[in-house]
């Protein structure tokens, strides 16, 4: 493994107290960083009073392909690279992951400094099921991908997470309302962690009405509830016995709900509780 290191650094969604201490160092102590704009990064060391010597370069998605080769060839050398987007942790639906991907085939050793994340947050602030969750980033304006998306949110048992473009928050809210109907529990989140912080929960119904009755500003983040018990059998003794034969033979507890829950097209969730009940 070469001597450098690719440093994945999250940094604050809006309230710079949310810049963690090793998040400070490690920049002062970069030799390069990678950012997805200069002066928004820029704006961010000021903020934070910090004495950054390393040169910092752009990273962004249109140039991401173009920028790997010399970024990979200062790990190899031994420099320590830090990659910042512009708010949250790099490489969520932001520039990162095909740097990630080439320094792994390089064997570059990568760390990651843990912090922001707006999927995250916006999850567990609108008060849906956290257990189970997919995140689809900012979705197509139109065409069959937008499509695609939009038709799992009536098929997914899981929370589904999307990004959206204030502009078109009330329109993407409206498709969703055509495709599962206007009672499905979801909520627009506003703003994470900055002034005018806003989560606006209950049914699409009520969300198309609150974002056709204003302008919709800010970041947006969507959080959508799954369908409930979509397609799932009920467990019976059998899946249990499935279980236990399974944690018999070497599996761990819940590697073995897993496998059978999957197999069978049973509610994990359910599948647990029973079996817990029947080995108590």
């Amino acid at each position: 493994m070469s001597g450098g290191q690719l440093i994945l650094a999250a940094t604050p969604l809006g309230n710079i107290l949310d810049a963690s201490p090793r998040l400070k160092q490690t920049l002062e102590q970069a030799d390069l960083i990678a950012a997805e704009d200069t002066r928004r990064a820029k704006r961010l060391f000021a903020d934070l009073n910090l004495e950054i010597t390393a040169p910092v370069i752009s990273l962004f998605e249109e140039n991401e392909i173009e920028k790997i080769p010399d970024i990979i060839e200062k790990l190899k050398n031994g420099a320590k690279v830090v990659v910042i987007s512009d708010a949250g942790t790099p490489a969520i639906s932001d520039p990162g992951y095909r740097l990630v991907s080439k320094a792994i085939a390089e064997n570059i050793a990568i760390t990651v400094i843990p912090g922001p994340s707006a999927v995250i947050s916006a999850l567990v602030l609108s008060g849906l099921p956290t257990d189970r969750f997919a995140f689809e980033g900012f979705i197509a304006r139109k065409g069959k991908e937008r499509t695609e998306i939009l038709n799992n949110l009536n098929t997914q048992s899981r929370t589904m997470v999307l990004f959206e473009s204030p502009r078109r928050t009330s329109q993407t809210l409206e498709d969703i309302k055509e495709i599962v109907g206007p009672e499905r529990k979801a909520a627009v989140v506003r703003e994470i962690s900055k002034t005018y912080e806003e989560v606006i929960r209950g049914t699409i119904k009520e969300l198309v009405t609150w974002a056709n009755s204003k302008e919709v500003l800010g970041e947006i983040t969507l959080v959508v509830a799954g369908i409930e018990n979509v397609g799932k059998k009920e467990v019976d003794e059998e899946a249990v016995n499935n279980v236990k034969r399974l944690v018999d033979a070497g599996s761990s507890f819940k590697d073995a709900v897993q496998e059978v829950s999957t197999q069978r097209g049973l509610s994990r969730r359910e599948l647990y509780e029973a079996s817990l009940r029947l080995d108590s």
